[in-house]
């Protein structure tokens, strides 16, 4: 598969890129709490880049645009891209961020790589193929009970002005597990749960670059991603909107708790 080798090369151009700027670099506001910094842009330009170079025809979605008018649910190849995912943390000089590109083709994820530029990992998956790190295969966990779970979550940039209503779930399934963490970078929770460090994580307002290429990760991994019916997504805009990825095990578990707090808020899924 051609756009395999593409997206390593556009992965580890963005990552160089995160790197040479990680503790020297300020931020600008695009958002109350959504951060936007150079290397923001310098990795986007980098794995733009890359891609076109290989495939000039391909269409591009990314978080930093600039938008290409009508490539959001076309058929045709498609990459989706966060140069950095994970912003907040980096402008803070708190190393957990990441480089996320997604190959789409046919409405559908073919690839998908997520680089983690501090502990070097670069997690790959193709669709029937797997999901690799460094080359060593992925596997979800084991684990089969929310009881023995760790679980994972974020809070999207509306959370001041929702935070009781984001905080109240925190709170059903701090009850319910081992712990919950809160890593501020969605491909890297989708990729680590992916390789069976997490069991199961959950978030509202996604996009689609921040879960397109950890989603076929998990996937590949053994893991399931839906939204908080229970239904996988099908649009790209739908993407990441809710977002509930598990080993597979504990998904019914966390979907009825998520289920029973949104009937208990007078919320639609």
């Amino acid at each position: 598969m051609r756009e395999i080798k593409t997206l390593e090369k556009a992965l580890l151009a963005g990552g160089k890129v995160l790197r040479g700027f990680f503790g020297r670099v300020g931020y600008t506001l695009k958002g109350r709490a959504d951060l936007l910094t150079e290397a923001d842009l310098n990795s986007q330009r980098k794995v733009i880049a890359a891609i076109k170079k290989d495939f000039p025809d391909h269409g591009i979605l990314a978080e930093e645009g600039p938008a290409e008018p009508g490539r959001r649910d076309r058929k045709g190849p498609l990459w989706v891209i966060d140069p950095l995912d994970g912003t907040t943390n980096y402008a803070h000089s708190f190393p957990a961020a990441a480089v996320s590109i997604a190959f789409m083709r046919g409405g559908r994820v073919r690839a998908g790589g997520v680089l983690d530029p501090f502990r070097r990992e670069t997690f790959l998956a193709a669709r029937g193929r797997g999901a690799f790190v460094n080359g060593r295969r992925l596997k979800v966990s084991a684990v089969s009970g929310l009881s023995r779970a760790l679980l994972v979550s974020g809070f999207p940039y509306d959370r001041a002005e929702k935070a009781e209503f984001y905080c109240s779930f925190f709170s059903d399934f701090m009850k319910l597990c081992h712990d919950v963490r809160r890593m501020g970078s969605a491909s890297l929770d989708l990729a680590w749960l992916a390789a069976g460090r997490t069991d199961g994580y959950w978030e509202f307002g996604l996009k689609p670059w921040d879960v397109a290429a950890g989603r076929l990760i998990v996937e590949e991994a053994g893991g399931r991603v839906t939204d908080f019916s229970g239904k996988p997504w099908k649009r790209t805009d739908e993407f990441g909107a809710q977002t509930l990825a598990t080993n597979g095990r504990i998904h019914g578990a966390m979907l009825s708790v998520i289920r029973k707090r949104l009937r208990g808020t007078g919320r639609a899924q």
